[in-house]
């Protein structure tokens, strides 16, 4: 994560994407450029090209004789979104962010963008506005005026100050100038520490334990496809079992999935819909808050097509919104191999139109509101994935009042396996709906490597680490042992103890 201070730190974005294009062995990153309303510059890659080429043609100009910026503006993928519209592309994964007008900045802003930059990408922080870091703490931000009142005039930017003192405690973030010279309060960057053997050598066994696994399923040559598109051993296990559901052709279960951000809930959500249709399947409904959340599950839908051998335009086709709002999102699938088959997307709040599903997908189901997220379930197959940290994972509506309702509807009826192992766990079968609740958790980490230094910083900042929070075993005490303090005097407030215990 780099932090450039200056007038001038636009320009050192193309240095910074062109040294993250040579390090990576993938193609082009591609680039989030996140502002509050205005640029600076012309984003129309194709009516730059087009007067480049055509310069370049009469002999007029060269590649020499253009600007760096403008040419990689030309030359490289962007999705340009202003800050108001960032709740869509949360479910999407880039190499590169870049957040311009800090003074529009909240922190629901931060934990949306820096949580779609995959593991190995960059963000990059641009305070153009400023010649000193010292200016932030005294920065007015737009989110102040809300607070404004004509009794309390004069608002203290409390998150400005606990930003950039967290940026000395974030071992991947850089602080610069606007010559790319290092700020004192990132001193900690002249001693860089290399990959510990003992993460290379956790990775090498899961690596051996996924070989394991698909070895063993040689005898089914279509799950085993399908799982080799998997990059984690826990992963791979959940698709395994998502798709076990799937042949049991059994409609009363409900399946929920949680587990952190990057953790690849959306593309085992789509390798399992890609199964569902191979298994014959034939109304599949998705929903999420927007169609554009949706990139990950139906990019990974397709390539479970690949794997199952069947050829777009031939055997399926695939159909994009034609509504402005949604940039081209995929809306729908049509599959046509041996009958028809479908996979539409559905607002939240059309629940009327399941009547014939037969597999539900609610992706994200934490950023939907609980009460329709209840109108979804139904009398058919349910896949739920939900975040339980991060941004998306702050609803905790969602398993603290549905997932526990759902258990407690277990009282009456409890069916066991038979015949099982006896590390197999008994399936309880609700009283009330005769459905089977079976919850799945994600563990490795796909997008961030093990222990990724600026997702813990952004979890740490803004306490979004949930499950670690303090928990009050003992008790509250009694009111006359309790001392009450002004929250302005409470000493160290940066301090993620006191911030954790007070927001828990």
């Amino acid at each position: 994560m780099f932090v450039i201070v200056g007038d001038k730190g636009r320009d050192h974005v193309v240095v910074l994407h062109h040294i993250l294009s040579k390090a990576s062995l993938r193609p082009r990153p591609s680039v989030l450029w996140c502002y509050k309303k205005e640029l600076g510059f012309t984003t129309h890659r194709k009516k730059r090209m087009r007067m480049l080429q055509k310069k370049m043609r009469a002999g007029k100009a060269g590649l020499d004789d253009e600007k760096p910026f403008d040419l990689f503006v030309a030359s490289t993928q962007i999705r340009y979104c202003y800050y108001s519209e960032t709740h869509k592309i949360l479910g999407n994964t880039y190499g590169m962010c870049v957040l311009q007008d800090f003074e529009a900045i909240t922190p629901n802003l931060l934990a949306r963008t820096i949580e779609t930059i995959e593991g190995g990408g960059l963000v990059v922080i641009l305070l153009s506005s400023l010649t000193s870091l010292r200016q932030l703490y005294t920065m007015a931000m737009d989110v102040h005026a809300r607070y404004r009142t004509e009794a309390h005039s004069d608002v203290v930017g409390r998150f400005n100050e606990r930003f950039l003192l967290s940026l000395a405690s974030c071992e991947a973030c850089c602080v610069l100038d606007d010559d790319l010279n290092i700020l004192p309060i990132s001193s900690h960057m002249n001693t860089l520490k290399a990959v510990t053997p003992s993460d290379k050598e956790r990775a090498s066994s899961n690596e051996l334990a996924l070989k394991e696994l698909l070895q063993s399923l040689s005898d089914s040559p279509q799950l085993r496809s399908l799982l080799r598109l998997c990059k984690t051993l826990d992963q791979a296990k959940v698709v395994l079992k998502l798709l076990n559901i799937v042949g049991e052709n059994n409609l009363k279960y409900t399946v929920s999935l949680t587990a952190a951000r990057g953790r690849g809930k959306s593309a085992a959500l789509g390798l399992a819909t890609a199964g569902a249709i191979g298994s014959g399947f034939s109304n599949l409904f998705v929903t999420s808050p927007s169609p554009e959340n949706l990139k990950t599950y139906f990019q990974f839908v397709c390539r479970g097509f690949d794997a199952l051998s069947f050829k777009e335009h031939m055997d399926y086709e695939v159909v994009q919104s034609t509504n402005a709002e949604f940039n081209k999102a995929i809306v729908r699938i049509n599959v046509t191999r041996s009958h028809r088959q479908t996979i539409q997307y559905i607002h939240p709040t059309d629940a009327n139109k399941l009547g014939q599903a037969e597999l539900v997908i609610i992706d994200e189901a934490a950023a939907i509101p609980l009460v329709h997220v209840k109108r979804l379930l139904g009398p058919y197959l349910v896949f739920m994935a939900s975040t339980v940290n991060g941004y998306e994972g702050t609803g905790r509506s969602l398993s603290l009042k549905l997932l526990h309702q759902l258990r407690q509807e277990t009282a009456c009826i409890t069916a066991i396996h038979t015949g099982a192992a006896s590390s197999s766990k008994e399936s309880v079968i609700t009283a009330t709906s005769g459905r089977v609740l079976n919850e799945l958790v994600l563990e490795e980490s796909i997008r961030y490597g093990a222990g990724d230094p600026v997702e813990s910083w952004i979890n740490q900042l803004l306490c979004l680490d949930i499950a670690l929070a303090p928990k009050v075993s003992s008790g509250c005490p009694a009111p006359s042992d309790c001392d009450l303090y002004p929250f302005s005097a409470l000493p160290k407030l940066h301090s993620l103890v006191i911030v954790q215990a007070i927001f828990p």
